[in-house]
């Protein structure tokens, strides 16, 4: 059980690492590539979008092969791909092998996740799951310095380094043992599972984060540029707010464990909100960097407890883990990339603005439905 989380956390550390090496690469692939606001947006959503697509599949994978194969189809293919984007040189390619990579991060973080859960109980659930994030936020933490490197040195040698990395993992992860499931469930548990009421909860707190990380993934570094900041300012930015975020993770998790989940979930969303209203209008460079570290910190709160509830939900329905963190995928995808492709067209049509607002709205009136629901027994007085 000691190996493990380290092995699970080393996975999703790689896999954020690189997802978050392309924010502060965006100013400069705007300037070699000539990228448009909606163009950026698209490439950035393009990660999510085939996160998307795989997200049944790895669910499947998971429950009929079992997780450590499903975790070894995720890093061969991040191996893969980060070389091939790291030697991309026009905006089809960039998109290709972003959204290949989108796929392996469905498999590797369904695989990953299915492997934790199934040794931890209950009481414990959103502790590990806190920490893993927390090792992931780390990933996100050296992603902007490895983009900002990427920038000044070329991206070719600094992603096939991240490649090296994924094979290397790749063998951790095959000497570890692993069940192979003996009876797999059919897709059909999957889909009776999406008439749980908090299931559906669970899978919508996963999406609206995503939502709002997707849209300040794109205007937050661009607006950043706009102001006078290089590569490595912007990468800066994003690292500070993922320090936070990946200290704050495993506190959050515990705190779900401890109160229940809905509490946090309240507090993130309703912070979520106030961040939103007033990120469009700092006119002051320092100022809009800090709005987006409270942004990070505010955004990232809503992961751990809203996984554990999916979770939670899933052993109650008697649903396969595998399943329930396909779920999670199929969320988030949506979610990132919405929020980055519509995100860019809508401020390159109107303003900034317009959809930092909307999405202000929409953590409002979440906020307000919360007001129907009330928490089941904390997990870890449900365990006692």
């Amino acid at each position: 059980m000691r190996r493990l989380p380290v092995l699970v956390g080393a996975i999703v550390f790689v896999d954020t690492m690189f997802f978050a090496a392309l924010t502060p690469l965006l100013p400069h692939y705007v300037h070699t590539l000539g990228l448009s606001k909606a163009g950026a947006g698209v490439l950035q959503a393009m990660y999510p979008a085939g996160a998307l697509v795989a997200g049944i599949p790895s669910g499947i994978v998971a429950a009929r092969l079992g997780v450590k194969r499903t975790v070894l189809i995720g890093l061969t293919l991040l191996a893969a791909t980060t070389v091939a984007f790291g030697l991309a040189q026009s905006e089809w390619a960039l998109d290709l092998a972003r959204f290949v990579q989108g796929a392996s991060s469905a498999f590797s973080w369904t695989g990953g996740l299915a492997w934790l859960v199934v040794a931890s109980p209950p009481g414990r659930r959103g502790k590990l799951i806190g920490g893993a994030f927390g090792v992931a936020i780390a990933g996100a933490m050296f992603g902007p310095v490895l983009g900002a490197v990427a920038a000044y040195t070329g991206t070719a040698p600094a992603f096939a380094a991240v490649g090296a990395l994924a094979l290397a993992l790749a063998v951790a992860a095959w000497q570890m043992p692993a069940a192979t499931p003996k009876a797999p469930q059919p897709l059909a548990m999957l889909v009776r599972a999406l008439s749980v009421r908090r299931i559906q909860l669970g899978v919508w707190f996963t999406l609206l984060p995503a939502l709002l990380f997707g849209n300040l993934s794109v205007l937050g570094p661009l607006r950043l540029s706009a102001l006078g900041w290089g590569a490595a300012a912007v990468g800066a930015t994003y690292l500070v707010s993922a320090a936070i975020e990946a200290a704050w993770a495993p506190l959050v998790g515990h705190a779900s464990d401890r109160y229940g989940r809905l509490p946090p979930l309240r507090l993130a969303v309703l912070g979520s909100a106030v961040v939103c209203a007033v990120l469009p209008w700092p006119g002051a460079v320092w100022v809009l960097a800090f709005l987006i570290v409270c942004g990070g910190f505010a955004f990232g709160s809503f992961w751990t407890p809203a996984l554990s509830m999916v979770t939670d939900e899933a052993e109650r329905f008697g649903l396969d883990y595998g399943y329930a963190f396909a779920l999670v995928n199929m969320a988030w995808a949506p979610g990132q990339a919405g929020g980055a492709a519509i995100g860019g067209v809508l401020a390159a049509a109107t303003s900034d603005a317009v959809p930092y607002i909307g999405l202000a709205a929409i953590c409002l009136a979440t906020f307000v439905s919360l007001s129907r629901y009330r928490e089941t027994a904390a997990p870890l007085a449900a365990e006692r």
